[in-house]
């Protein structure tokens, strides 16, 4: 070593630093890089990225590799150090304590903190470019690192300490995935966000929250007459029509409307060949989740089922479509049947029919009615004030005044509701 000048050995300590950095720094990249962005690269055909994905994919190894040249490096610019300092002052404790320390501060701020942060800042600009450099490193060092790894598998064996290989611990909850639409709030636009978090949100919904009630269920009675089926169907603004026999809650089948022209051509409507067309009824529990009910609905390719209790009891319709807007809202042309529910008036106020889902009024007006409990504005009421009101009621609910306009059959029919008004505490 004496044969080698001092500004040589400056060069070298210097590029051992430079060395010691890049190891930090693509340590730090690697392990903050975006996995989906990357994953997206990948699947580009992207090749820095596949190299990047592959040592990902043996993290153990990446990182033994980049701690054993990260430690070499800094071992040897220690030894240069040590080898400057004998030459400029000889065998002098003080100058190498100095010398050491300074040493140490170059390290951590140059070699570690920097390029950590730098790292930390822009991890895929440090990770893709270093994984050409770092992939044939991991194969220079595997025999080193093989026995490193094995020796501290077995003592975390000694110490009964038990190393998750597998990859479902890093699956996503929905929860998480939740949390990850809304952090991505800044590069999504709000519309594809509110898409995103509604359809995440289907776990938590069950049909029996968005389903059509039984009342406003528009179905044909197979024992009707004849010509009044014929009228009915003709003037029917649905592909499929739920049919009965006597009571609604006898649902005997299912009608395509697509199905029935060949028949509405005859003078009279034929009723046996009405039945034999009829499809068979698909029956939901009330408390499946919308999520699943999607599902349900592309595998049998159906696109309507009637909603039972736990009894077998009707409760309702639920469609394909009703989910749907549940994720992209409104999109369908509304019938006249199921019009006129929203009133807005001069003042502010909205007049509502009683059987309006709760969830409908929110996505609808803005609002933000409790839905924890009662499904329909008046079962809402009817909670709230435990007994079936008069015309005239008023109440506040969730800082929302309500006036109940009409009653009917033990229910509300009719309801204002006015713009939420700050609670007075």
């Amino acid at each position: 070593m004496e044969d080698i000048s001092l500004v040589t050995l400056f060069g070298i300590l210097l590029l051992l630093l430079v060395f010691s950095a890049f190891f930090s720094g693509s340590e730090t990249s690697m392990m903050a890089i975006n996995r989906y962005r990357l994953n997206s690269l990948v699947r580009r055909g992207n090749r820095s990225a596949k190299l990047v994905n592959r040592l990902l994919g043996k993290v153990d190894k990446l990182l033994g590799s980049i701690l054993l040249g990260n430690t070499l490096l800094n071992v040897g610019a220690a030894a240069v150090t040590n080898i400057i300092i004998l030459r400029l002052f000889g065998q002098n404790d003080l100058a190498i304590l100095l010398g050491t320390l300074a040493l140490t501060f170059v390290l951590l701020v140059f070699s570690e903190i920097m390029p950590k942060i730098i790292a930390a800042s822009y991890p895929e600009r440090i990770a893709l470019p270093a994984s050409y450099l770092l992939t044939p490193l991991i194969t220079l060092f595997h025999p080193v690192v093989s026995v490193a790894t094995a020796m501290v598998k077995g003592v975390l064996w000694l110490l009964r300490i038990k190393i998750e290989t597998d990859q479902s611990r890093q699956k996503m909850t929905m929860e998480e995935l939740r949390g990850l639409v809304l952090d991505a709030e800044h590069f999504l636009p709000r519309k594809h966000q509110k898409m995103l978090l509604n359809l995440v949100d289907l776990e938590r919904i069950t049909v029996n929250d968005v389903m059509i009630p039984r009342n406003h269920i528009e179905a044909l009675d197979i024992n009707a007459d004849a010509n009044e089926l014929r009228q009915q169907i003709i003037t029917c603004h649905h592909t499929l029509l739920p049919v009965y026999a006597d009571t609604p809650s006898n649902i005997i089948g299912i009608l395509h409307i697509k199905r029935v022209p060949a028949l509405l051509q005859e003078t009279t409507l034929d009723l046996t060949q009405l039945r034999e067309i009829l499809n068979e009824p698909y029956f939901i529990p009330s408390d499946t989740p919308l999520l699943k009910q999607l599902q349900q609905f592309q595998e049998r390719h159906s696109r309507l089922g009637l909603v039972v209790d736990e009894y077998g009891e009707l409760l309702g319709l639920m469609t394909l479509e009703n989910i749907l807007e549940e994720i992209v809202g409104e999109f369908t042309t509304q019938s006249p049947s199921q019009t006129g529910k929203f009133l807005r008036q001069e003042d502010g106020s909205v007049l509502l029919e009683g059987s309006s889902s709760l969830r409908e009024l929110n996505r609808k007006l803005g609002l933000q009615l409790p839905l924890d409990g009662a499904k329909t504005l008046n079962g809402l009421i009817l909670d709230h004030l435990e007994d079936i009101p008069e015309t005239g009621t008023s109440l506040k609910i969730a800082g929302y005044p309500i006036e109940i306009i009409q009653t009917q059959d033990r229910i509300v029919k009719v309801a204002r509701i006015f713009p939420a008004q700050p609670n007075n505490r």
